[in-house]
């Protein structure tokens, strides 16, 4: 119904055909619940009432659906404020020439940058209306203003100079979506599959054999559109571009007006079902001023390097894009004003120089000052504290860790000799090798000889000596002198000692010591290498005792040895303090193995 007086009728209208511009389709029934036909009902109704004022909650829907596939760039742009009608005012709330900002009547006005009463801006404002105005600032250069709003669009970014956002722009078209599975058209990336999620839910496209079979009818139910005379079309070429085919397991199409079509058919042996859309509208003959949602929209993909334009599957001249990709050396992409947009780290316009990347349409790509402070100040902050911390506990247990050590062998060799001086009434002696001298001459020798022990009297003063050996095996001893009288045999390993006799075989009774034994002595054997020589003077111990040493002598079954004993490698003698020095190669008489 043409409203053309008054005006209201005219906008009402004016908005319902607007609607249809921006993917709305008519009103169904149920769908306008915001007003009754008596209050004008929905814009958007197939008929509507004299005025309409709301939109329903379908119109909504659809808007929605509109937007996030990418349509209604242009209302991103600014509109020419030179072609208002009336001439220019201040407090319209536009900024026409030779005003600075309008934020309508004085009392109607809340923007605290602008003088209403002038439309001037405030003392030290920079700006006061716009997207990249904040706080009556210009934002910095490179901040994000616009997101991209599907896969087709770019994003735009303040230039540092305008408080408003740049004009949107988008993907040339012609330029690869989805994974190379769809074109881009008008900042929108068109599939069949989009399509059938949008008018089935859960769906995905039909075999090609069903758009093929079902668009070759030319009826209401499968076509191409119609021709000037309002006749349907029959298609096969252009079948991909004609009403679209899906699978989908729901038993009904959305919408309360709309119905499916199925249709079955027979490919390769195998049955195929599929399933069309048609909407019943009020009007007579067809859909009035809406197009047909069940075709495929223009700007889908209907084959490789093909394109849907006015119901035909027509081949997509690139030219254009082609031609503005050489000029982005490969470092970026075209946007609809034939400029190419770089990547971020080169620099417009044609992206061959080192830069922030961007366009000279969308303003250069720069990190965000409050994302830049925030990044540092979480790096001086949180990172850098944490590896100091982490760097310096870890040289702190470092440093214990040797400290341990280093008093862990402090420990060690502290033991070996502590028992020892604990006790006077015992002198520890080191044997140790004699060096080949040519006096020596009747003691044959080799790095692993040692010294007979001769028994004999002992001197006034002295007490037994302990001589045993640590329990790892011990090495045969080299051939001694020929003198060497071994009077008892070794103890048997694993046994206890037997305790010494209280007096010696020997004719002479030991004299007593000069200084009294404790209670429970306590002897720390010396681990030695080879015996050799007594010296006067004790050493300090090398190595420890094992916690049951055995016997430094074991007896062998060679004849070829005069005395039947072979001696370990390391032996451990026990001497009491003498008054003077002993001769070399004697030491004093053994008695029976004491064990404490």
């Amino acid at each position: 119904q043409d409203h053309s007086e008054p005006s209201v009728g005219a906008a009402a209208t004016m908005a319902h055909e607007i609607g249809h511009n921006f993917g709305m389709t008519h009103d169904y029934d149920g769908c306008c619940l915001e007003a009754t036909a008596e209050q004008g009902g929905c814009v958007m109704a197939p008929a509507t009432h004299p005025f309409p004022r709301v939109f329903s909650r379908c119109s909504k829907r659809d808007l929605d659906s509109y937007f996030q596939k990418g349509g209604g760039m242009c209302l991103y742009n600014m509109p020419n404020m030179k072609d208002l009608m009336g001439g220019k005012k201040c407090g319209n709330g536009f900024v026409e020439d030779g005003e600075e900002c309008d934020c309508g009547e004085p009392d109607e006005c809340t923007n605290e940058c602008c003088n209403a009463n002038n439309c001037t801006l405030k003392a030290e404002a920079q700006c006061a209306h716009g997207v990249c105005c904040e706080g009556c600032k210009l934002k910095q250069a490179g901040t994000m203003c616009r997101g991209p709003a599907g896969a087709c669009d770019l994003p735009e970014y303040c230039t540092g100079a305008s408080p408003y956002c740049p004009a949107n722009v988008y993907l040339l078209d012609g330029s690869s979506c989805q994974y190379g599975l769809a074109y881009c058209y008008n900042g929108m990336c068109l599939t069949h599959e989009q399509q059938c999620l949008q008018l089935w839910g859960y769906a995905r496209p039909a075999h090609d054999a069903c758009f093929e079979d079902v668009n070759a009818a030319g009826n209401a139910f499968g076509n191409c559109g119609k021709d000037e005379h309002g006749v349907y079309k029959k298609c096969k070429a252009d079948a991909k571009c004609g009403k679209i085919q899906c699978h989908s397991a729901a038993k009904k199409p959305k919408g309360t007006n709309a119905v499916s079509i199925d249709t079955t058919i027979k490919t390769d042996g195998i049955e195929v079902k599929c399933r069309g859309t048609y909407v019943y509208t009020t009007q007579d003959g067809g859909h009035g001023d809406l197009a047909d949602p069940g075709l495929v929209m223009t700007g889908t993909k209907c084959g490789e390097g093909k394109v849907c334009r006015e119901r035909r599957c027509q081949n997509a001249s690139f030219t254009e894009l082609e031609a503005c990709i050489a000029n982005c050396h490969g470092n970026g992409v075209c946007n609809s004003n034939g400029n190419c947009h770089c990547n971020r780290g080169r620099a417009p316009p044609f992206c061959e120089k080192p830069g922030l990347g961007g366009s000279v349409d969308s303003g250069p790509v720069q990190y965000d000052q409050v994302v830049l402070v925030t990044g540092l100040l979480f790096a001086f902050l949180v990172v850098l504290p944490a590896v100091l911390l982490f760097f310096y506990c870890y040289r702190i247990k470092t440093s214990y860790y040797h400290k341990w050590l280093t008093q862990r062998e402090k420990n060690k060799k502290n033991n070996k000799g502590m028992n020892s001086h604990l006790n006077p009434a015992f002198d520890l002696k080191v044997i140790r090798p004699i060096k080949k001298a040519s006096g020596n001459k009747g003691l044959p020798h080799t790095s692993k000889e040692v010294l007979p022990l001769r028994p004999g009297p002992a001197p006034n003063g002295t007490q037994p000596v302990n001589i045993v050996r640590p329990l790892r095996p011990a090495s045969s001893l080299q051939r001694g002198s020929k003198d060497l009288k071994v009077g008892r045999q070794p103890l048997r390993a694993g046994k206890p000692p037997a305790a010494p006799p209280k007096s010696l075989p020997t004719p002479q009774r030991l004299s007593p010591p000069t200084k009294p034994l404790p209670l429970n002595p306590t002897r720390s054997p010396l681990l030695v290498s080879e015996l050799q020589l007594i010296h006067p003077s004790p050493f300090p111990p090398q190595r420890p005792l094992p916690l049951s040493p055995t016997r430094g002598l074991s007896p062998t079954a060679s004849p070829a040895r005069s005395y039947g004993y072979k001696a370990s490698p390391d032996l451990l003698v026990m001497m009491p303090p003498t008054a003077g020095p002993k001769p070399v190669g004697q030491v004093s008489a053994i008695p029976p193995l004491r064990t404490f």
